[in-house]
């Protein structure tokens, strides 16, 4: 099956001597310590998996009796807590929310609505639809209606519909070539060329777009022309939300595309305790 395939390619995977009262006593130590410990925060977060860390927040909440992300907040800042408070949310939460921002915020973000919406499961689709009804009391398909229109409009509508055949035969040449159509869309011009992208999106099988190809076509196109500030959203992104689905199988594509390492380009663009978080998600420099 899909699911199956794309196993073992993450680079965040469960910790074996799991313990989420222990996690949240390491935790609860490093915030309260002077200076915050931030090195702690990010070695226990990154080596836990999704799972794992919704009941590292669970026991923090039943411990101290407040939520885990409220102490994070006041005791981080800047990329390194978005990135944190980002891993703490569940993966439909966190893609609910990336929608939500894409369609709220100054104009509407389309690479992100398409990055997301093309990339997830059908059954990701449906919980995705579920968080965002829990946390906007708004259906995800009615914010799509309002704030996009035309061709583009009707393409993510079909994608929310979660309909999509999963079981189709992919194409790794039809893939390469996508890519590269992609990545020469958002390449050619400040901002991404929606046409190729919805084209892309409408006329390929689930399984086909999400072979990682697509998703570092989209990480690539955007990483390069745009502003700091988008490429930060970009990356942060991409990173966390594929660190446990393919980003070994990214990465690949990656180096491919620029005859450089991701891990090599993060290095270079960043600096701090964001650049130690993502090259923490990113695993090793190959």
């Amino acid at each position: 099956s899909l699911s199956q395939t794309l196993l073992n390619q993450g680079t965040v995977t469960p910790y074996p001597h799991f313990s989420a009262d222990g996690d949240a006593g390491i935790l609860d130590k490093a915030i309260k310590a002077k200076g915050v410990d931030e090195n702690t925060i990010i070695d226990v977060l990154v080596k836990r998996s999704n799972a794992q860390r919704q009941q590292i927040k669970a026991s923090y909440q039943k411990a101290s009796g407040k939520p885990l992300e409220t102490a994070l907040k006041s005791a981080l800042n800047g990329e390194l807590e978005d990135v944190v408070l980002a891993l703490l949310k569940t993966p439909a939460q966190y893609d609910a929310q990336q929608l939500r921002l894409a369609m709220k915020g100054l104009g509407t973000d389309e690479d992100t609505l398409i990055e997301i919406l093309a990339s997830r499961t059908n059954k990701e689709i449906k919980e995705i639809k579920k968080a965002y009804q829990e946390e906007y009391k708004n259906e995800l398909q009615n914010d799509i209606k309002s704030d996009t229109g035309g061709d583009f409009r009707n393409a993510l509508l079909s994608l929310c519909k979660a309909t999509r055949n999963e079981d189709i035969i992919v194409n790794q040449e039809l893939a390469e070539s996508d890519a590269k159509a992609l990545y020469e869309a958002g390449e050619k011009k400040k901002g991404t060329d929606c046409s190729v992208f919805i084209d892309i999106l409408t006329t390929r099988s689930a399984p086909q777009l999400r072979q990682g190809e697509y998703v570092t076509a989209h990480l690539c196109a955007c990483a390069i022309p745009q502003d700091k500030g988008t490429r930060t959203k970009i990356l942060t992104r991409v990173m966390v939300s594929r660190s446990e689905v393919d980003m070994a199988r990214i990465k690949q594509e990656y180096k491919k595309t620029f005859g450089k390492t991701l891990y090599q380009d993060i290095l270079n663009d960043t600096n701090g305790d964001y650049e130690k978080i993502l090259l923490a998600l990113c695993g090793s420099d190959s």
